[in-house]
């Protein structure tokens, strides 16, 4: 009998050494780094799905705050221009800078037009709906702010950075009427100076589109070389020069001088 302890001792310990090896290998994948990496891919892989309708082009474009103004539009009563007003990467005021005016286009303005702003905001988008009885000025509106959101998505791309984007602004002056038609400045101002320069309104119909045509884009040269509304009046476009040095000057007193 004692020599059968021995035997027995043996056999107890190989069968508590199975008992642990079995045990390591049972407990092995769960401790095994490539094994605990593809379990936690599935995870993160759902949360970047969640966050990409956040994060799209769209939300991700606006990250700063600015002023964008869109293209103006013609449309069969006039030309539609929409600007908005972005802070902290959402749309905080729509404003329509161009529409059609005189007659009953003035009534179908006043009506649209609010009611165009404030869905614009509230959207966030131009897939926002007609109003009923000015079809028209509707859909210019809603292919202005298209471009103004299609300028903000491609800001970011363009911008040197943050604090560059933010350096530059548009502003948009008051649009001065004439004895043949509003004139209406847009600039834009980049470290103080003034970059760019377009007239938004000008006088259209008849001579006047000559006139436009020859007197705007000097008037435009030497709003961004004078840097001030101190500039000459076109020969023989006086009444559009001095709309236009108006409205210029109010554009820069609304950036600041």
């Amino acid at each position: 009998m004692r020599k059968s302890h021995p035997v027995r001792r043996v056999v107890l310990a190989t069968a508590a050494t199975v008992s642990g090896v079995v045990l390591l290998l049972s407990l092995k994948p769960a401790s095994d780094p490539a094994a605990a990496s593809a379990a936690g891919a599935a995870p993160q892989a759902t949360a970047a799905g969640q966050e990409s309708p956040q994060g799209g082009s769209r939300g991700a474009a606006p990250a700063g705050s600015g002023t964008v103004t869109g293209d103006a539009v013609r449309t069969r009563y006039g030309a539609v221009q929409v600007r908005l007003t972005v802070g902290n990467g959402r749309i905080t005021k729509a404003e329509a800078v161009q529409a059609p005016t005189g007659g009953l286009s003035d009534q179908k303005t006043q009506l649209a037009v609010p009611k165009l702003n404030q869905e614009a905001v509230a959207a966030g988008t131009a897939d926002i709906d007609a109003v009923s009885g000015a079809t028209y000025t509707s859909e210019g509106y809603r292919k202005s702010l298209q471009s103004a959101l299609d300028r903000m998505e491609q800001a970011p791309s363009g911008a040197s950075g943050s604090s560059g984007a933010a350096r530059a602004r548009t502003v948009t002056g008051k649009a001065v009427r004439t004895q043949y038609g509003p004139v209406q400045v847009r600039i834009t101002v980049t470290d103080g100076r003034i970059t760019r320069a377009e007239a938004v309104q000008a006088p259209t119909g008849g001579l006047s589109d000559r006139k436009t045509q020859l007197a705007v884009p000097k008037l435009n040269q030497e709003a961004v070389a004078a840097g001030t509304a101190d500039i000459d009046a076109v020969s023989g476009a006086t009444y559009t020069s001095t709309g236009y040095r108006q409205s210029l000057q109010s554009a820069l007193d609304q950036a600041g001088g």
